[in-house]
């Protein structure tokens, strides 16, 4: 028998009363402290109050008593991962994990976390373990399939969604994102289909239901979608600005533009540490030197295993395009977006702290070499877990401003290709103000921003050449105007044979799990070059900033 304190504080939370709860629990605490029900309780009742600091010290209270308590362990990592604290809830399942190996909840919200922090790999080991350990559950079968959807890996999510559906078949949620999956596929009446479903069941699928029918060409009917709604959110408007672009309204698609960025940094909370970036970066800069690169310095190649292509550029120049080109090329597998330049760097910091590279260059060649293997290595060994390491000979990484680590890069991999997309600056921020990207420091919510970011890292990648850092320029006007030209010219540099799939890239049935899915499925077109001049009114705060970079790579002025 329960103690009655425990028995009317559970009443309570049955009926919701979260206060009377909370009196149960701390009564039956005042007369044995090390009681879990009645802790778990207390923690039950502070979150439905909204008491995150109180539940957080509840919850660490009852892990203390009982280490292996499941429920503790499960609430800490959600309520952390809740409140934004995203790397302590990380660390909070690692740790509930060694406690709880075999604990399916546990597996679940790892997964789901690393795939947020696009670790897709690990995310979709973990969901994988949480299925093994709970069964055809709906909610993990649709984060696996989720996931494996932004891995670009159509045939198996669609095969999940499936099964999800199966199992729980009034679940909007499991429609909602099967439907994109049909989108993503350009089977537009499938996707529909699954939208009115989902909406049959409640889901306000308004914003997939525009972006659905401005995919299949009918752009008024989209646009009337959005206008309908009374307060379209962030990403809402940034789609509107997108289809008010393709009927020529230029003023009114960078006013939603504008207000969608506005309402996407204050949902994300997001802001540009332009400063922060500048100590970075001017710290980088005064360690680079061609010492630093010596051949005894960096590590050996590895001839057993793939080797990378880095495809460097920044966000919305063209690097999917660029990378759909390559992986059409029997030699070269797609990676995508990989995390593991930016994991090189932690290493490095736990190692020899933030100054890293000024460390670096004073060690011992042999030292230093070490290091270069080590780093070498734990890529290699993350490439293996995404199944890229076997098969072709190369594998892309394009995760946008590898930039940042090109100096770890160099050291690892001292041979391996560098291909730097290049895109006219100002085409580059009016795409950049279109769709809602994460990626270099946050610099994506204002245009001031984004030309602020973009002069950086150029300027970081010019000190990087001068200090013996070769890369390949390719740029984006280039290839649409010369593209067998360019394609020979690119693959040449790669020490490649020239493959005629290369040029109908758009036919590659690999799905680029990306903003530019879309672009990537159509025949090369000159329709985003020069769209900067719709805008040049918008553009003009920024263009003085950007105009030492428009000469630099050779673009003509405004």
């Amino acid at each position: 028998m329960p103690n009655p304190l425990i028995e009317r504080g559970r009443q309570a939370a049955r009926a919701g009363d979260y206060a009377a709860m909370e009196r149960a629990a701390d009564a039956r605490l005042m007369q044995a402290p090390d009681d879990l029900d009645a802790l778990e309780l207390l923690a039950l009742a502070q979150i439905r109050r909204a008491d995150t600091a109180g539940a957080l010290a509840t919850l660490r209270r009852a892990l203390s008593l009982d280490a292996r308590a499941a429920w503790a362990h499960g609430d800490l990592v959600l309520l952390l991962h809740q409140t934004g604290a995203r790397g302590e809830a990380i660390e909070a399942a690692h740790q509930a994990l060694r406690a709880l190996p075999d604990d399916a909840n546990l597996h679940s919200l790892m997964g789901i976390m690393r795939s947020e922090i696009e670790d897709l790999s690990s995310g979709e080991r973990h969901l994988r373990r949480a299925l093994a350990l709970a069964g055809a559950h709906a909610q993990i079968l649709q984060n696996l399939a989720a996931n494996l959807l932004r891995q670009g890996r159509l045939d198996e999510a669609d095969a999940l969604f499936a099964q999800a559906d199966a199992a729980s078949p009034d679940n909007a949620d499991v429609l909602s994102h099967w439907a994109r999956l049909a989108e993503a596929r350009g089977d537009f009446s499938t996707a529909l289909a699954r939208l009115e479903r989902a909406e049959r069941l409640g889901r306000d699928i308004s914003l997939q239901r525009a972006v659905t029918l401005g995919r299949k060409g009918e752009i008024e009917a989209a646009l009337a979608i959005i206008d309908a709604v009374s307060n379209p959110g962030g990403d809402a408007l940034l789609e509107r600005g997108r289809l008010l672009d393709r009927l020529g309204r230029y003023a009114e698609a960078w006013r939603s533009f504008l207000a969608g960025k506005a309402r996407l940094a204050a949902r994300d909370h997001a802001q540009y540490g332009a400063e922060d970036v500048e100590r970075r970066f001017e710290a980088l800069k005064a360690a680079l030197s061609p010492a630093l690169f010596d051949a005894t310095r960096c590590a050996p190649v590895r001839a057993d295993v793939p080797q990378p292509i880095f495809v460097l550029g920044f966000p919305r120049s063209g690097t999917t395009m660029l990378e759909q080109m390559l992986s059409s090329h029997s030699a070269i597998r797609a990676g995508g977006e990989l995390p593991f330049a930016a994991e090189m760097e932690n290493i490095a910091k736990d190692q020899f702290g933030d100054e890293y590279l000024s460390a670096l260059a004073k060690l011992p060649q042999a030292d230093a070499a070490r290091f270069a293997a080590q780093l070498r290595d734990h890529y290699l060994a993350r490439a293996a877990e995404y199944g890229l390491v076997g098969g072709p000979r190369f594998f892309t990484d394009k995760m946008p401003l590898n930039e940042t680590w090109l100096p770890l890069i160099r050291l690892a991999f001292p041979t391996t290709p560098l291909l730097r997309m290049e895109r006219h600056p100002l085409d580059v921020c009016v795409s950049m103000m279109a769709h809602h990207m994460t990626h270099g420091f946050q610099c994506g919510y204002r245009l001031e921003d984004i030309a602020t970011h973009m002069r950086a890292v150029d300027d970081l990648v010019v000190h990087c050449e001068r200090a013996g850092i070769a890369l390949f320029a390719f740029r984006y006007e280039d290839l649409v105007r010369n593209q067998e030209v360019e394609t020979r010219r690119l693959l040449d540099h790669l020490g490649l044979g020239f493959e005629a799939a290369c040029l109908r890239f758009h036919e590659n049935p690999r799905h680029a799990p990306t903003p530019s899915y879309a672009q990537v499925t159509a025949p090369l077109n000159d329709r985003s070059i020069g769209r900067w001049t719709h805008y040049a009114d918008e553009l003009a705060p920024v263009i003085p900033a950007l105009t030492p970079l428009i000469q630099r790579l050779g673009y003509s002025e405004p």
